[in-house]
Parts: structure tokens; sequence; C-alpha cells
């Protein structure tokens, strides 16, 4: 049993430096550039998610950001899947890593975006039941509210709960209080809009696209 020790920590080095590069790939970055859409980080909120793609007026490459920061999360925990045949713990720490790729990538000097397509890849790879109800709430939420950060705030609150009450093993718990930490910590914020009554609403255009301020950045 004992030589099976190298290979379960090779496996599971494997499995997180993996998924951190893979959540690093900033794929509104790349997306934005190679569309010629020039650099997003530039344009409304600076943001490299979906949301503030979709300011530079391309529905396009903000659907292949959304689809891309998404999937980057989802193949982080397949493969953390398929290496350790199901090991919750693995795919939980792959999982947890690609999100804070995201958060945090490399590539960009450890600023990236804000979480949310990748909490919603990564929890449907690893946990698909808690990606279902976690994302009905989000679309529950933003129809009644017509607030996106708070839609996604509300769903990354319940992620925990809903684990336990889908009887997730406990490495999946820890993944969703993980994300879910890291999501208000990058909404800060927006928390601080939606306490003033400021927030915009889906849909509600920004009046400006100066440089932006850390009071300025919105949900991405």
């Amino acid at each position: 049993m004992e030589s099976l020790a190298p290979v379960a920590y090779l496996t599971l080095a494997i499995a997180v430096i993996g998924g951190y590069l893979l959540g690093s790939i900033p794929f509104g970055l790349i997306a934005t550039r190679l569309g010629g859409a020039g650099d997003i980080r530039k344009i409304g909120s600076g943001n490299i998610g979906a949301t503030n793609v979709l300011r530079s007026g391309r529905k396009d490459l903000a659907a292949i950001t959304l689809l891309g920061d998404g999937g980057k999360g989802a193949v982080a925990v397949g493969l953390a899947h398929l290496l350790s045949h199901g090991n919750p713990l693995v795919v939980a720490l792959a999982g947890g890593a690609a999100f804070a790729g995201h958060i945090f990538p490399v590539w960009l000097k450890f600023n990236g975006g804000k979480g949310v397509a990748t909490f919603y890849g990564v929890l449907l790879a690893a946990a698909w039941p808690v990606g279902l109800l976690a994302a009905a709430t989000w679309l529950a939420v933003a129809a009644l509210f017509r607030i996106s950060s708070l839609a996604a705030l509300v769903a990354a609150a319940l992620a925990a709960p809903f684990a336990l009450a889908t009887d997730r093993p406990y490495p999946i718990l820890g993944l969703c209080l993980f994300m879910a930490v890291l999501i208000y910590i990058r909404h800060k914020d927006n928390i601080a809009r939606l306490l003033k009554g400021e927030e915009p609403k889906i849909g509600k255009k920004k009046t400006a696209e100066a440089p932006p301020t850390p009071d300025q950045k919105e949900e991405a």
C-alpha cells in the first residue's frame, strides 16, 4: 500500500495544479482581443467576465466568455474525476483550484474575475444536483429582482445547504463554502451598492465607459 502513496500525491498535484492553470485562462480577455473588441479591462467595469464583455456590444463574445469560464471549471473537475476515479476530495480540490485560478489568474498578475460562471461550471460537474439548484436559484432571483449580482450572491449562499440537502460528500460541501466565501469577497462593492439601493438592474447600461475604480466594479 505504501507504494501507492507517490501515485496518489502525484494525482492530487496534477489535479490541483492543472485545475488552477485551467481556471487561470482569461477567456474574456482572449475573446475580446481575438474578436476585435479590444482589451476588456479598459471597458465598463474592467472585469474580465461575461457581463462586462457584453458591454463591448458583442453578444457573441459574451457568450464565448460565459461558456469558456464555465467550461474550464467543468473540465478541471472532469479531469480530476478521471484521474482519481471519482475521489470526492480530489474532485473538490481541483474544482476549488480552478475557481481560485479564475479569480486570481497567474497570467493577469492575480487580478481576475468574480467567479460566477466558473462557480456554476464547477458545481455542475462536481455535483450536478447542487449546480442545477443553484442555477434555478439564480434564475428565480434574477427574474424577481432583475439584479444579477443579488442572484449570484443568493445562489452562492444556498449552494452549501443544497449540498447538505442532496447528501453530497463533505469535500463537496467544503467546496461550496469555499467558493461562496470568495464570491462574497469579490462582490463586496456590489453588496455595498445593494445596501444603498444603487445596484443597477439587468439591462441597465452604464452611463460612462471611463477606466474603472474600485467602487465602480459591477457583477461579471
